[in-house]
């Protein structure tokens, strides 16, 4: 009995132990090191990739500067050829440096007196989009979110650890894309929200939040297998795409790389053809999102009609400023597609005419892209996200952020 006694006194213990270290794997699931790659924002920026150039120079960091203005000159005669059959104009390099926003290194070797790269070059959009006479008009998805999943020694990884295939998806410059991605930094309650095991979910309920915190409308799932041939050897990367909750396969292929070290280049070639796939299909019309995935948020009918006809019912009102009854002012942020200028303009006057918002204006600008608009408003977010529907425009929320659609 005294020996049962002591074991059932010891049993507090041993169960605040057990607390204890799950509390201490979730904390090591959180925090860990090696996770979180926060994307490239590319959505102001036309890249051209691939650019070679070969230059030598009396020093490396000569010869670096004139293999990078080369590639400027290069990288401007393929942006060209992208959009017209006739040849490039010759710019000079003052001019191609007020249009260049930045140079990336794919590829470099550098040398006492040459320097050899691959290299891509990014052009301002606005700026380069006057040469070039486009206005970036093109048909967008809806939003999708990005779950990378990468099998490697047998075991599937997403945002639990940081993986090559996460990092190809982070650098992958989705503003010339047909596809709105939404891609999570991998950082925060990334790795315990979006792991590979939910990918295999089906359930709705679940599906439905997460799409709703991260803004999205239906998911994707890109899935690599590597297989090594043999240590150090060539590898083989079984690349497949899935829509939806259900894991509709989109399509499969399989590229490979002479070694190891150049997985990172194979990535980044899975992802760029997996885009290619994705707007294939939204051209057929085939990337329709889930329906059973859309939660509707029905707005009040009596508060759309107080908040619609409030100046022309309510006698507290005044047209020429705020009275005393008013709500307090508030500012807001509002994201929407930009296809064009012409597109800036007319959402900020549709914005301007809801009832309630005393000012609208682009604060972040992003041709064939999502632009931001700060909106000074008298109500909170739900009597916004009620003037804005009032206006026929299709709202989803997040806290104060909102993101409009016609």
């Amino acid at each position: 009995m005294k020996l049962f006694a002591r074991h059932f006194r010891s049993l507090p213990l041993a169960f605040a132990l057990l607390i204890a270290v799950l509390s201490g794997a979730v904390y090591a699931q959180l925090e860990g090191g090696e996770r979180g790659v926060a994307p490239l924002d590319s959505s102001s920026s036309f890249q051209v990739n691939g650019v070679m150039v070969d230059v030598s120079g009396p020093s490396a960091e000569l010869a670096r500067t004139a293999g990078w203005r080369l590639a400027q000159r290069r990288g401007w005669e393929k942006l060209w050829a992208q959009t017209h059959a006739t040849p490039a104009p010759n710019l000079g390099d003052h001019m191609l440096n007020d249009i260049v926003s930045g140079i990336v290194v794919e590829d470099e070797q550098i040398g006492p007196n040459r320097y050899v790269a691959r290299l891509g070059v990014l052009f301002d959009r606005v700026r380069s989009g006057d040469l070039l006479g486009v206005s970036g008009q093109k048909r967008r998805s809806v939003p999708l979110l990005v779950i990378p999943v990468q099998y490697a020694g047998g075991m599937a990884q997403s945002f639990e650890t940081r993986t090559e295939w996460q990092k190809a998806w982070a650098r992958f410059r989705a503003s010339d894309s047909a596809i709105d991605y939404v891609r999570p930094t991998g950082s925060g309650v990334d790795p315990l929200l979006l792991t590979a095991a939910q990918v295999q979910r089906p359930g709705r309920r679940w599906w439905r939040m997460l799409l709703d915190q991260y803004g999205a409308a239906d998911v994707i799932v890109p899935q690599v297998r590597l297989e090594r041939l043999y240590p150090g050897g060539p590898v083989i990367g079984h690349f497949s795409v899935f829509l939806g909750p259900d894991a509709k396969p989109v399509g499969r292929f399989t590229l490979a790389t002479a070694s190891g070290q150049a997985i990172p280049r194979l990535m980044d070639a899975g992802a760029e053809r997996i885009d290619l796939l994705l707007t294939q299909w939204l051209r057929a019309g085939r990337l329709r999102p889930d329906s059973s995935l859309i939660i509707e948020r029905p707005v009040d009918a009596a508060t759309l009609s107080e908040v619609t006809n409030a100046q022309g019912d309510d006698p507290a009102v005044s047209v020429g400023g705020a009275s005393a009854n008013s709500p307090p002012l508030r500012s807001f942020t509002v994201q929407f597609e930009s296809p064009d200028v012409g597109s800036i303009s007319a959402t900020e006057a549709l914005v301007r005419g809801a009832a309630g918002v005393r000012s609208a204006s682009t604060t972040s600008l992003a041709l064939g892209g999502v632009s931001v608009m700060r909106v000074s408003f008298e109500g909170d977010a739900d009597a916004l996200r009620a003037a804005l529907s009032g206006r026929g425009l299709h709202v989803s929320q997040t806290g104060d952020t909102l993101r409009i659609r016609r």
